[in-house]
Formats: structure tokens, C-alpha cells, sequence
């Protein structure tokens, strides 16, 4: 399953932010997922992914999905740092 990070927004800051974002995600985009989904996160479009943010929302993906997360266009800095930092 692709997910566009950006349609949550292309600043992606603050905790709460990242917990809604990874709640109605929850709700509508991985209602049907199981624990052998992999999941594509795909960065395109976004400026700015916080440590906080990416926390929220990609553990909340691994602590209920699954651990089998992918991730492309990654080339903006903010984004491949908060990635090494996961």
C-alpha cells in the first residue's frame, strides 16, 4: 500500500499533528490492512518531516501494522535526516 505523506500536509510538525495524521489514516487509508501489508511511504512533496512528527506517525504504523515499511523520494534533507534518526 502507497501512502502520500503529503496529503497530510507538505510541513509535517508537532506530536499531535503526526497522531491525528496517523489516526485518520487509521480511520480511511489502512482499514483493510493486516500485519503482512507493506507499506510505501512516499515523501514526494513534502518540505518539512519533524522527529516528532514522523514518530507518531510512522511507529504508529509499526506498532499496529507492521514492521515492513518502505520509503521513497526521500531526497529532500529534512526528511532523509528524520529517517536515519527512526
Amino acid at each position: 500500500m502507497t501512502v502520500h505523506v503529503s496529503d497530510f500536509g507538505d510541513v509535517l510538525v508537532s506530536r499531535p499533528a503526526g497522531r491525528e495524521a496517523f489516526l485518520g489514516a487509521k480511520a480511511y487509508l489502512f482499514s483493510d490492512s493486516d500485519a503482512n501489508t507493506e507499506f510505501v511511504l512516499d515523501f514526494e512533496g513534502v518540505k518539512v518531516l519533524t522527529p516528532s512528527w514522523a514518530d507518531e506517525f510512522i511507529q504508529g504504523i509499526k506498532k499496529t501494522y507492521s514492521d515492513h515499511i518502505s520509503y521513497v523520494n526521500t531526497a529532500n534533507e529534512s526528511v532523509s535526516a528524520v529517517l536515519e534518526m527512526l
